[in-house]
């Protein structure tokens, strides 16, 4: 009696001690953020000591989320995706798309609890006074997405299409709609979504067909055609690209529209639903197909520049790839990293051996240089808004490279990772196969692999970014005295050929080294900005980390024999900085 009466008084303390004597380890629970060892320093180098501080608890509390309830939610979503009605009981035509509630609480977590979408908007966010830079933003939505993917794609349109308003839209537009994208209240905010992709388009946007006519008030167009591909396609607006009648073909005949999901009335607006994507991934968020039928939208900045416009907003989105990439990484080799030291396998633990080793190092190197090309690319973004020369070229160079290279990474990373478990690794009860399916996605949407990669040249041919790029990378360079100089000027001669590789791309018949360029610029950078940091914080694991890039990912190696790290790589001559940039 006495000890059944002990088990109900403890019972969390009791799963605790059964979890801890069982064969097979589970990190539910754990706080993603303060289990987190490399995090803490890069945050004190990358973000103002006051702001760091102001933030600690917040980023404690969505890592305790991350690591339990928020985790549960997403399971549960991923297990019971939306389901379009298209008729309530009564036979009405009301379209709406039916949310687990299990999303719904997740909507609630990040848009009106954390203002994920709203953040960069707002004069305060969190009881921070002031606009908060990005770098917070993407903080938060690095912890967030290693429980939940799908949600993050709405959250990151949201802040893209306020962010393109803003920096587009006419004043009357902003000020009728900027207050619901801004708002914090669940029951008040708007979500973003943009609607491009098309049959006969998809990343051809000189191709678009959906046709705008004029409509009664000036600036509002009515909108005809179809949309093949629209995440979030419920959201309260989306940014449109539309052919006004009589536009000239090609990409100058292209606009860029607002598009409300209710009239000023209250009624729907005149699109259709068509059906929603059974997809691999991101089963948790609605995409669907759209039918616009005459439906009343707005003209975003000057007509024919649709392109040009909706490229900002893509850009940002791209950022917001890589870092989801980036996340999902971290989920993936944390799992693996746990499993590791916690499961005994033929008397010993997996982590001290020799193979398991060499594969978690594996798993580390492409998910922290990932992380630190998160931290690189937020702060030209805060540069390059804040008016800083030079600071545009080298933003539009990176988000690319993140965008092309960090996605890639990301399936195979989650693929690896999922074998370290074993066979439960393949059991979708664990996180192991949702995070596989999810890091397929950022690979295709806003850019195949090859258009971001062709757009990396383009940034070297169009905005002269390859000489800011290798500026930055020099000035990372020159500021680690606590770094071997043999591994200086391995990376300063290795980042010298990878723009070289650069600049033959954006010749004339180079394109078909476009991949190769981009990969190569984006591993010597990372490597670069990785010993940057871990001379900054004293990384040891950070300085191996960004040697293992240059010579695993960078440096030719003979395939038959063993690996060797150059033994003058790590014979540092010079004392520690003292300074951090």
């Amino acid at each position: 009696m006495h000890g059944r009466h002990a088990h109900h008084r403890h019972p969390k303390r009791r799963q605790n001690m059964d979890a801890a004597a069982h064969p097979i380890p589970d990190r539910h629970g754990q706080n993603l953020f303060s289990t987190d060892r490399e995090l803490p320093g890069l945050l004190g180098l990358y973000l103002p000591e006051d702001l760091r501080r102001h933030m600690h608890p917040h980023f404690e509390r969505l890592g305790a989320l991350a690591g339990g309830r928020l985790d549960e939610l997403a399971g549960i979503a991923d297990r019971n995706p939306p389901e379009l009605e298209h008729r309530n009981r009564t036979g009405q035509d009301v379209q709406r798309i039916v949310k687990h509630p299990a999303y719904v609480e997740m909507e609630r977590l990040a848009l009106s609890e954390f203002g994920l979408g709203a953040m960069s908007h707002r004069e305060e966010t969190l009881g921070w006074k002031g606009r908060m830079p990005a770098i917070v933003k993407y903080v938060l939505t690095f912890l967030f997405v290693q429980a939940e993917f799908g949600l993050c794609c709405p959250v990151s349109m949201t802040d893209s299409l306020t962010r393109t308003l803003r920096k587009f839209g006419s004043p009357e537009l902003m000020k009728r709609y900027l207050p619901q994208l801004t708002s914090l209240d669940f029951d008040e905010l708007a979500q973003g979504a943009m609607f491009m992709t098309e049959q006969a388009a998809g990343s051809d946007i000189a191709a678009t067909a959906t046709t705008a006519r004029p409509g009664e008030q000036p600036g509002q167009f009515l909108l005809s055609g179809d949309k093949w591909f629209c995440s979030n396609p419920d959201a309260g607006f989306a940014m449109v690209l539309a052919r006004i009648e009589g536009a000239p073909e090609g990409m100058k005949g292209v606009s860029l529209f607002l598009l409300p999901r209710h009239l000023q009335d209250g009624s729907l607006n005149r699109y259709r639903i068509v059906r929603l994507k059974d997809k691999l991934g991101t089963r948790s968020m609605a995409s669907g197909e759209i039918r616009l039928e005459g439906a009343s939208a707005w003209l975003v900045g000057e007509a024919g520049r649709g392109f040009v416009q909706m490229a900002d907003m893509v850009n940002n989105s791209r950022l917001s790839n890589g870092v989801r990439a980036a996340g999902l990484m971290r989920r993936a080799v944390a799992e693996a990293e746990f499993i590791a030291s916690e499961r005994r396998a033929f008397g010993r633990s997996l982590q001290d051996m020799p193979l398991m080793r060499r594969q978690l190092d594996k798993l580390r190197v492409p998910a922290e240089q990932a992380r630190t090309m998160v931290f690189q690319t937020a702060r030209a973004l805060g540069r390059s808004d804040a008016g800083e020369e030079g600071a545009y070229a080298l933003l539009r160079i990176l988000t690319p490279l993140i965008k092309f290279r960090a996605c890639r990474d990301a399936r195979k990373v989650t693929g690896d990772a999922m074998e370290v478990r074993g066979g439960c690794g393949y059991i979708e009860e664990w996180s192991d196969p949702r995070l596989v399916r999810d890091a397929h996605l950022g690979s295709i949407w806003e850019g195949t692999s090859n258009i971001v990669a062709l757009d990396v040249i383009r940034a070297v041919k169009r905005e002269g970014s390859l000489p800011v790029l290798q500026a930055h990378v020099e000035g990372l360079l020159e500021d680690m005295p606590s770094v071997a100089p043999a591994f200086v000027l391995a990376l300063r001669a290795a980042m010298a050929r990878a723009c070289a590789l650069a600049e033959t791309a954006a010749r004339e018949g180079g394109d078909v080294l476009a991949r190769q360029a981009a990969s190569a610029l984006y591993h010597c950078t990372s490597a670069a900005a990785m010993a940057w940091e871990a001379a900054a914080t004293g990384s040891a694991d950070r300085l191996r980390w960004a040697q293992l890039a240059l010579q695993h990912r960078v440096l030719p190696r003979d395939p038959l024999s063993p690996d060797v790290m150059p033994a003058d790589w790590s014979s540092a001559r010079r004392e520690p900085s003292t300074t951090a940039a």
